[in-house]
């Protein structure tokens, strides 16, 4: 039950709960209150004294806003609400001493400075400042960091708010970050000058209220007026981050977050953020055709025709679903592959999810379920590595004192677990034990990709949703693949799998598949963005648009319909992807009936309605698969280098230097 309490801020009575702060109370109250070190996702510092306000009654000083809680506040002599200020005569003065003390040792490094222009302490000091300094002393300047190849440091400028250290040590889960010294030698420092060793650390630049930390690929490239900013869906992980692309010209500058509390918060992982220099490199941008051997540039119609020609005589077609292909050009796929009486198949990792069964493939857990569980069972799964975003989550839950235990390899998530062995004898001794004693226990099962790949993936997902049942808890389907819920939708899968889908098909059409290894026999149609694997085994190459480059649907893996928005263009001869396979359909003969991406979308909605629903997550009806028999294999996890997963992080060479970066780590220095 809420602890109400009325509380008057300049002149404003609103009633709140007692356990806020009063920086939150004032924003309720609708009041601006500057701060630095104050963030609604981490602990409390209040160590910048920047949203000092005046207590009425209260002590003849101002207090920190942030540090200060509503049910601390005292009632008026006949019992009247407590009164704060934020606009007085002490506060003014209060914020332009703090300001010009912040300002002390800062740098005048505003012209060069990368911050410039999206700089908090720039904004506050126009806004609450003074106009002068009264000190007159040399300015103290610090070393600069080495944190690696993503966040560049320039520590004159650091005001010590100490949010890079909370969001390392509370949020990614690492110690290296900290701060030494008192006074005047205070300063933010990494432990034996490590560099960070996470894949979210790029989320500091973010938080940094000063041009202290920026980032190192985007330094001196762009200011933030220049640049056009288009509000979008990432790929990277079948997480669905929602993410701002900056594009300037026709180039991608570069990604940030955006906040959705219902799927990543305001958190992105350093791929998310990080490869759009792939987008540059490696790109597909004309047709060719194979001949004697050899790739030769082509026109789009020779391109298209001889694609035609090899589809029209081919006695079976199969078609191919790749990790980044949006749902429009999925349903397209199989629209068209249908007509030619092929197969289509989406699980090109060979994992055993049943097409028909929504409960089985996306789960029934949402996202926001983790926050408020307190058993999380991990099976066959490393979110750490498959969506640290969601890994975060975990780790905040775990933090609250939910309890976490794995079945699979033992690896190093951020938080602690209890570790219950990784072969199918440790899930079936689990799934044999009694479970009512979990009955009105809010729980989440997370099953991963890993846990589904093997020949017996199938009895491992029915022995989880057994378990799951028996316990009452919820499951949550961890995916790898941005494109896999959509794909399994629209019903884009093959009875019997991969192997069924391209065994005998003498055409198959590749939209996207880097990951699968094709034969050789078969004429490979390739669509897609990068020269990657399936470029260089293809007989004709349709040059597709990237993530960035169209509009798009895609499901994540709660099954949460999201569309990304075009941010620029594709390179070159470049086309969208659901437009190729409409223009192939008209060359075979076999039209799709439509024109334009809103009428495609409509005949997406009505063949699965739920696809309308967009930025929520459907319920979905509890059906569970047959538990058969487990085999023997150990659980092998899907991700085995999180920063190579894609042909776009492939074509990046920062994810090479970040990739070469973690192999290095991982090899264990012997000591001397």
């Amino acid at each position: 039950m809420a602890d109400l309490r009325k509380i008057i801020i300049d002149d404003h009575e609103i009633e709140c709960d007692g356990a806020m702060t009063l920086i939150q109370a004032c924003e309720q109250a609708g009041v601006e209150v500057p701060r630095f070190c104050y963030h609604e996702r981490l602990s409390i510092a209040g160590n910048c004294r920047m949203c000092l306000v005046e207590v009425v009654g209260g002590p003849p000083k101002p207090a920190a806003s942030c540090a200060m809680q509503v049910r601390d506040l005292r009632p008026g002599p006949e019992g009247q609400p407590p009164v704060v200020k934020t606009n007085s005569p002490m506060v003014k003065k209060a914020r332009e001493g703090v300001m010009e003390f912040l300002l002390i040792n800062h740098p005048l490094d505003c012209p060069i400075c990368d911050q410039g222009g999206e700089c908090d302490l720039q904004d506050q000091a126009l806004a609450y400042g003074v106009d002068f300094s009264r000190f007159r002393e040399p300015k103290r300047a610090t070393e600069d960091l080495n944190l690696g190849p993503l966040v560049e440091t320039h520590m004159t400028r650091c005001i010590s708010c100490t949010r890079c250290v909370r969001f390392t040590s509370e949020v990614a889960g690492i110690t290296q970050m900290g701060q030494t010294g008192r006074g005047e030698d205070a300063e933010i420092t990494s432990y034996l000058n490590q560099t960070l060793d996470s894949n979210m650390q790029g989320n500091i630049i973010d938080l940094c209220p000063v041009g202290a930390l920026v980032s190192k690929p985007y330094s001196f490239t762009a200011r933030p007026w220049e640049l056009t900013k288009t509000e979008t869906i990432d790929v990277m992980d079948a997480l669905g981050s929602n993410i701002r692309v900056d594009t300037k010209g026709r180039e991608v500058m570069r990604i940030l977050p955006r906040n959705h509390d219902g799927v990543n918060e305001e958190w992105i992982s350093d791929k998310s953020r990080f490869v759009w220099d792939g987008l540059k490199r490696q790109r597909l941008d004309k047709p060719y055709i194979r001949e004697n051997g050899k790739l030769r540039q082509a026109t789009w119609g020779e391109a298209l025709a001889k694609a035609a020609g090899a589809l029209k005589g081919a006695s079976k077609v199969a078609g191919l679903v790749g990790d980044l292909a949006s749902v429009e050009a999925t349903f397209a796929l199989k629209n068209m592959v249908d007509g030619l009486g092929g197969a289509v198949e989406a699980r090109t990792d060979k994992a055993k999810l049943p097409a028909g069964n929504r409960s089985a493939y996306a789960g029934t857990a949402a996202i926001e379920d983790i926050d408020g569980a307190d058993m999380i069972l991990l099976i066959g799964t490393n979110p750490r590595e498959e969506s640290p975003v969601l890994n975060a989550r975990i780790r905040k839950a775990w933090a609250r004192g939910a309890k976490v235990a794995l079945i699979g390899e033992q690896v190093d998530l951020t938080y602690d677990y209890t570790y219950l062995g990784n072969d199918r004898a440790a899930l079936a001794k689990l799934a044999a034990m009694d479970h009512s004693d979990k009955h009105g226990v809010p729980g989440v099962t997370i099953v991963g990709q890993g846990a589904l790949r093997e020949a017996d993936g199938a009895a491992v997902l029915g022995t989880v949703m057994a378990m799951t049942e028996a316990a009452q808890s919820k499951l949550l389907v961890l995916h790898t693949a941005a494109s896999r819920v959509g794909a399994l939708d629209v019903g884009a899968v093959t009875e019997g799998g991969l192997e069924a889908a391209i065994d005998g098909a003498d055409v198959i059409y590749n939209l996207g598949a880097d990951e699968v290894e094709i034969g050789d026999g078969a004429f490979v149609i390739y669509q897609g963005s990068h020269g990657d694997r399936g470029a260089h085994r293809a007989d004709v190459i349709l040059p597709g648009a990237a993530y960035t480059e169209e509009n798009g649907l895609f499901v994540n893996t709660e099954g949460r319909p999201q569309l990304a928005q075009r941010a620029g263009f594709a390179p070159g001869e470049a086309k969208e992807n659901w437009a190729i396979l409409r223009a192939l359909s008209a060359e075979l003969g076999a039209t799709q009936p439509w024109d334009s991406l809103a009428q495609l979308r409509q005949a997406l909605v009505a063949a699965v309605p739920h696809l309308a629903q967009i930025d929520e997550v459907p319920a979905n009806a509890w059906t569970a698969e047959a538990a058969g028999k487990l085999g023997e294999a150990s659980f092998v996890n899907a991700v085995k280098d999180f920063y190579l997963t894609n042909p776009i992080a492939r074509a990046s060479a920062l994810m090479a230097e970040l990739s070469a970066n973690a192999k290095a780590r991982g090899q264990k220095i012997a000591a001397e």
